[in-house]
């Protein structure tokens, strides 16, 4: 699933290419993702102006001229695509075909775990989708005190418990395991044990983790790509993510002797960790 970097990229991508463009025409091909699209999802949309772009946690927010929103989830396997204009062959999970003014956009999905909806702007915070967001982890609000708080009467892991989106909105699978390697934290460690001051390290690294991971255009592992095709090369910089086995970037241990990286499984999700370095 794209996480928030990802999530990140793709939103610039759009904006950079198609702008504040008038939406002309909005075929639907199949409605049947992890919730239906609305059935007046087009008639709410065609014809609009487009306002602005933002990034609530995972969802990709598009703010029309008639005060409402489209509302965009990628789902496990969604990529948006762009177009000088519309492809005269679609491709076989080419679901959503978006025609501007200033160019075309394809929401391709094979798995249809996705969501394209729409919501009032200014009642967005209410929408089912986003009502239960934690902090994103740009905002200034999110702090040493603010993550303490939420994790100090937390029974379970740190790293379940930084993939709760009501607390901190954006943060996958993958970044919470580079998150708590750069933290020097064991992802095992009970999340109720840690201090005020291990919370202001992971806040911190949160925030240069997924600026680096924005910067170098996400993280290519599967089924991502950025809308012109392109990949994300985040992938490269991992230190722990998918390296079972290896010497991690910034320890002295002999991988040899401790088995290096280690993988487990927490809450059904993949962890990767050094039990060496991460206490």
């Amino acid at each position: 699933m794209p996480e928030l970097p990802e999530v990140e990229t793709v939103k610039n991508g759009i904006e950079k290419f198609i702008g504040k463009a008038t939406i002309k025409n909005v075929v639907v091909r199949n409605r049947k993702f992890r919730e239906s699209v609305p059935a007046d999802m087009e008639s709410k949309i065609i014809g609009t102006k487009i306002n602005c772009y933002r990034r609530i946690g995972k969802y990709i927010v598009i703010e029309l001229n008639n005060n409402f929103s489209i509302v965009w989830h990628l789902g496990m396997s969604g990529r948006i695509k762009t177009f000088d204009k519309v492809p005269s062959v679609l491709e076989k999970h080419d679901h959503i075909v978006i025609d501007t003014d200033n160019g075309c956009l394809v929401y391709n999905d094979p798995r249809r775990f996705g969501l394209f909806s729409y919501a009032q702007t200014d009642k967005l915070s209410a929408f089912k989708c986003l009502r239960n967001m934690g902090r994103d982890p740009f905002d200034k609000g999110l702090d040493e005190k603010y993550l303490y708080e939420k994790l100090k009467n937390k029974k379970i892991p740190i790293k379940p418990a930084l993939l709760d989106q009501s607390i901190i909105n954006g943060i996958g699978n993958i970044y919470a395991s580079e998150i708590l390697y750069v933290s020097k934290i064991s992802p095992l460690r009970e999340a109720d044990k840690i201090s005020q001051k291990e919370c202001k390290e992971i806040v911190q690294n949160t925030r240069i983790v997924l600026q680096k991971a924005i910067d170098n255009g996400g993280s290519t592992l599967r089924d991502y790509h950025k809308p012109d095709g392109s990949l994300g090369y985040f992938q490269n910089m991992h230190c722990v993510y998918n390296k079972t086995g290896q010497r991690c970037p910034n320890c002295v241990c002999n991988a040899d002797k401790t088995g290096g990286i280690q993988k487990t499984t927490q809450a059904g999700r993949s962890t990767f960790y050094c039990p060496t370095l991460q206490k």
